[in-house]
């Protein structure tokens, strides 16, 4: 049976490619809770003889660290006094694929298991995923997802910028190349090297363009199912930095590596098919102020979106950079509204008929795709059930507008918010909701611990 997807691969095509010696390594890997991927590179044979059944076993505090790997004490999840022992990576064989950029080597992503059991663990990421989409499922709807991803482009590879301490980096260019063909033909060494390889390792992309900040590129995939989606956002921003790095270069996927430039989004459209495969938001009624029609399923969706966005904004931004993005008259959201076809809005509806679908331009691109997905879903699915009105269209600025909910404006008031979010509970599970509530206070706190430049500049000598 052939692949549906150029670079995607089925077992049988995985053993063949093994055994006449094309596939040599199996990266087996899992997400973790900032949408890093971690896990093993395997050797092919021993890959068939033994973890494609069994799965392999990683150290549980995969789920438990920081960004330095550092175990972090608190967690119910996994501690000390619990030893930090095995979980089971276990493959999940549809997201098997070619690694196109890497010699000889496939890719598959795993579920995080109990190591007793088959049980999935609650609180990884690709588990809170699936959970959301499997309440969507009972309603008999599949959500289908797509990432705009924003990066910036650097002409230093990562040890450089690392010994630079990040200061005074060469950008890929000098000035705004938004929609610029001339500009972004002299990165096509490095981003059509991305874009080639990212669409022949089962990951298909539509195109890549400058945006809106000097060296700041997008490239744009194919979208999927919601899961799926997930899956093909974290491989691209893996293939992205070590594509760059072989040429070397970098990229960055922070929301704000710089206050003066535009900011990188993970600009997430989202749309939702029935059981059938027909879309389920086209429809008759009038969406007051847009000229639009649309389902009652698709405004109910819409109406829960804006209802949880302000009390899940942490899904969307994780971290303390997350929030320096949000700034009026950069294309970041600050006001939480619906409206059509306008980029000033935290939910933009574009398309008609079978293209209708809602834009949520809140995340960054540093998001976890599995989080921000399962949170979108999760709001939007309490809509359905609640039959939540969206209200008409916002028509004009946004970024002016009184009287609108506001995106929180740190991590701690995203913190604040999520902690006293009943909805979040009853949609995640408390041990879930608890679990990434320490994980961002956790990266609070390390941020807070830290003495910065600015701190030094305003304080050293006037203070």
């Amino acid at each position: 049976m052939n692949s549906p997807v150029h670079g995607m691969l089925d077992f049988e095509e995985l053993e063949r490619g093994i055994n006449d010696g094309r596939i040599e390594t199996v990266v087996t890997a899992l997400p973790d809770l900032y949408g890093r991927l971690v896990g093993k590179r395997i050797v092919g044979r021993f890959f068939l003889e033994e973890v494609a059944r069994h799965g392999m076993h990683v150290c549980d505090y995969l789920l438990a660290c920081d960004m330095e790997m550092d175990p972090t004490p608190g967690y119910a999840f996994t501690s000390w006094e619990k030893g930090y022992g095995d979980l089971r990576a276990l493959p999940d064989f549809s997201t098997l694929r070619v690694g196109a950029w890497l010699d000889k080597t496939a890719i598959v992503l795993c579920d995080a298991v109990a190591e007793d059991g088959d049980d999935w663990i609650e609180v990884a990421p690709r588990t809170v995923l699936r959970r959301q989409i499997g309440r969507l499922a009972e309603h008999g709807l599949l959500p289908m997802m797509a990432s705009e991803l924003e990066f910036f482009l650097f002409d230093e590879d990562y040890a450089a910028v690392h010994s630079k301490d990040y200061r005074e980096l060469a950008k890929s260019q000098h000035y705004i190349e938004d929609y610029h063909v001339l500009s972004s033909t002299r990165v096509e060494p490095v981003v059509g090297e991305i874009r080639r390889q990212v669409d022949a390792s089962g990951i298909p992309v539509e195109f890549s363009k400058g945006e809106w900040g000097p060296g700041q590129h997008e490239i744009n995939l194919r979208y999927s199912n919601a899961l799926e989606m997930a899956d093909r956002h974290v491989i691209y921003k893996l293939a992205a930095k070590e594509i760059a790095a072989a040429a070397g270069c970098s990229v960055t996927f922070m929301a704000k590596w710089d206050a003066e430039l535009a900011g990188s989004s993970m600009h997430v459209h989202m749309s939702l098919a029935g059981t059938d495969g027909a879309p389920r938001f086209p429809g008759d009624e009038p969406l007051p102020g847009s000229g639009l029609r649309s389902s009652a399923t698709f405004r109910a969706f819409l109406g829960g979106l804006l209802a949880h966005a302000r009390e899940l904004t942490w899904f969307f931004a994780p971290n303390v950079n997350s929030y320096k993005r949000f700034r009026p008259g950069t294309f970041a959201p600050t006001g939480i509204a619906w409206s059509h076809d306008n980029r000033t809005a935290g939910f933009r509806v574009v398309g008609s008929g079978p293209s209708l679908r809602i834009e949520c331009r809140i995340p960054g691109a540093d998001a976890n795709p599995y989080f921000a997905y399962a949170a979108l879903l999760a709001a939007g699915l309490d809509g359905i059930e609640r039959d939540l009105d969206p209200g008409p269209a916002f028509v004009g600025d946004v970024y002016t507008a009184e009287g609108l909910p506001r995106v929180p404006g740190s991590l701690v008031e995203a913190i604040a918010e999520l902690e006293r979010s009943e909805f979040a509970r009853e949609a995640f599970g408390a041990e879930v909701v608890d679990h990434v509530l320490h994980f961002a206070r956790s990266e609070q706190a390390a941020v807070d611990a830290v003495v910065s430049d600015v701190e030094r500049r305003r304080y050293f000598e006037r203070i």
